[in-house]
């Protein structure tokens, strides 16, 4: 199974418009998003291209094959316009023997850690920074932020694929990867 990755649009039509380039050329069967979709939050500079509006249109287009966690950022209000469920702190998904818990990252992180196994791996954004992380107990991703990264990061999405998780800027270019095979 492919699975993209994605964090931290925070209402960014043009990124979300690269998001959308990203599915075409990556063609995954389910898409994550790991919150903070529309609202850019009180802490963050307005994205480019601010506009939640025509970024909950496009992402109802995907409705089926998205699966999101909710955000610091993200309220009822959101989901009242999105299509698909948005408000779980957390989920677990099981892929090939895997268990990713899914999460946005302000709740449960490395420093507030939910109950994960040794091949458990934690998955969340809120930080806006790209990482690959073995922990004592687990191991910690973050594939960075498509809109808004920080630490002078690239703007970054992730691609599970075949037992290996690829960080990758938005042009496709490899930045992280952990090969689980």
């Amino acid at each position: 199974m492919k699975i993209l990755f994605a964090s931290d649009l925070h209402g960014s039509l043009f990124y979300c418009n690269e998001l959308l380039n990203i599915v075409k050329r990556e063609q995954p069967e389910k898409i994550v998003l790991l919150g903070d979709l529309l609202y850019h939050g009180p802490r963050n500079p307005l994205p480019k291209e601010y506009n939640p509006q025509k970024v909950f249109e496009i992402l109802n287009t995907l409705k089926e094959k998205i699966i999101c966690v909710r955000g610091n950022c993200d309220s009822e209000v959101d989901q009242m316009v999105l299509e698909f469920p948005i408000m779980a702190d957390y989920c677990i998904l099981n892929v090939d023997n895997i268990n990713l818990f899914l999460t946005h990252g302000h709740l449960y992180n490395k420093e507030s850690m939910p109950n994960i196994e040794d091949n458990d791996i934690l998955i969340h954004g809120h930080t806006h920074i790209n990482i690959i992380e073995k922990l004592e107990k687990g191991t910690y991703i973050n594939p960075g932020s498509i809109s808004m990264p920080k630490e002078n990061q690239e703007n970054s999405y992730m691609i599970y694929e075949n037992k290996k998780f690829t960080i990758k800027n938005i042009e496709g270019k490899e930045l992280n990867s952990l090969n689980l095979a």
